[in-house]
């Protein structure tokens, strides 16, 4: 009998109480549901459920400017007209504004996919999930597309750290253009992005032609879609490109950005993907048996985000054969039930198709354009052998330090510790002062 995957789970109650501003598309709120489907349908009994750590921010500059850490360090929403030129040079603005609490929100998104990487690395896991990250549009000095830190790239770059050779794959309706742009020049990571191109959709990047620079030439791959995109043209592309990619990039580990914003009936996607066939892709990259950090990313119809990462989450502990269609019902999914309404069930039905602008032989065109590109990699780049650099910084508390060694350690151990099942069982946590994260 094969041995099952370990599975590490990141959660913090903390992130479903955050809360752009009114009006804004993306709802972090949309974690809470997530986890509070996850924990009735029992799928955390197939988990290990950690709650993630905040990373510290020397661990962001790692990737980001100093002086842009610093700036979202000290960022408060009360303060921002003595901040205005800070504001403008940083992209802050009505995608990304300054809200409550901006700074904790980019450290546990950062902390919890930097803290899976770290578990893949010691082997502790086979797959780490961190739902709240997936935050790709972030570069190196500026906020992006409702992005602030990269924990992708953190992500990554930490297991840069042990294995020689990293695939990023992004299957978010928006191009992971600030992925992409950090490794654009190197060869040890390949990135992977299927998404919508043209129209001046956004960002407006991920063309086929680009393809990457220098050592990286060719180790940037792109598969731009048109409006309509169903689960026939997105599989007739997706299942040999990636086995492809597979078997000439052989990663020693995988990063898969789930962003459900490629689903039908988006708030803000173009795309007509189904519960069902976004998650075949997940399952599919699974299959390969390859360490795999799963985060998300885009979505902003919450409900239909929940379902998604819900039934993702089982796909990736294998308990997504036979999991009810009927949402259960349970003090702990009664706050968020009525959002699933009127039908309370796992799948939706599409209620307003687009028409698929993809041409059968525009696909076949392009997914052999994107195999001619592959052919160029005629085997696995290596890498030379050097120090390793340590792993990411977890402190560890001197117990011959005076004062309260017993209170810090306790401390200590409710911050980075497995949860305990009480605390797993809390998907609520608190809400934001003054503000409604369920808006």
């Amino acid at each position: 009998m094969a041995r099952k995957d370990r599975v590490a789970y990141f959660y913090d109650s903390e992130v479903g109480a955050m809360y752009y501003g009114k009006g804004h598309p993306m709802k972090p709120h949309r974690m809470s549901m997530t986890h509070a489907l996850v924990l009735g349908y029992g799928l955390h009994e197939f988990l290990e459920v950690y709650k993630p750590r905040r990373a510290f921010p020397q661990e962001l500059a790692q990737f980001h400017g100093e002086d842009y850490i610093e700036f979202l360090q000290d960022a408060q929403p009360d303060a921002q007209e003595e901040h205005h030129a800070d504001l403008i040079k940083f992209g802050m603005g009505d995608d990304c504004p300054v809200f409550f609490n901006l700074f904790e929100f980019c450290r546990i998104t950062a902390g919890g996919s930097v803290d899976g990487a770290v578990k893949l690395n010691d082997g502790l896991a086979d797959i780490a999930i961190n739902w709240s990250g997936g935050l790709h549009h972030a570069k190196k000095s500026e906020a992006s597309g409702f992005c602030y830190v990269n924990d992708l790239v953190l992500g990554i770059l930490e297991l840069l750290k042990v294995h020689a050779r990293v695939l990023y794959l992004d299957i978010d309706v928006h191009h992971g253009d600030g992925v992409e742009e950090a490794f654009y020049l190197t060869d040890r990571v390949m990135t992977v992005s299927f998404h919508k191109y043209g129209d001046f959709f956004f960002p407006g990047t991920g063309d086929i032609k680009d393809i990457g620079e220098k050592h990286g030439r060719y180790y940037s791959v792109n598969v731009p879609l048109r409006d309509g995109t169903d689960d026939v043209t997105f599989h007739r592309l997706f299942k040999p490109i990636m086995e492809k990619v597979m078997s000439v990039f052989q990663p020693g580990a995988v990063v898969l950005q789930c962003g459900a914003d490629s689903l039908a009936n988006d708030r803000l996607g173009c795309f007509n993907l189904s519960i069902a066939g976004h998650a075949d892709a997940v399952r599919f990259m699974k299959s390969f048996g390859v360490p795999m950090l799963v985060t998300g990313g885009g979505g902003y119809t919450k409900n239909n985000v929940a379902r998604c990462w819900t039934y993702e989450t089982a796909v990736l502990v294998g308990q997504d054969q036979g999991l009810p269609e009927d949402l259960p019902r349970s003090d702990i999914t009664y706050p968020y039930y009525d959002y699933f309404g009127p039908d309370h069930r796992l799948n939706v039905k599409l209620q307003k198709a687009m028409p698929n602008m993809n041409a059968h032989a525009d696909v076949e065109k392009l997914k052999e354009d994107v195999l001619e590109n592959l052919r160029h990699l005629a085997y696995a780049p290596g890498v030379q052998m050097k120090a390793v650099p340590p792993p990411a910084h977890m402190p560890e508390w001197d117990l011959d330090e005076g004062g309260d060694a017993d209170g810090r350690l306790a401390q200590y151990a409710k911050d980075h510790a497995l949860l305990r099942e009480a605390d797993s069982l809390d998907p609520f946590g608190a809400v934001a002062r003054g503000d409604n994260p369920y808006g």
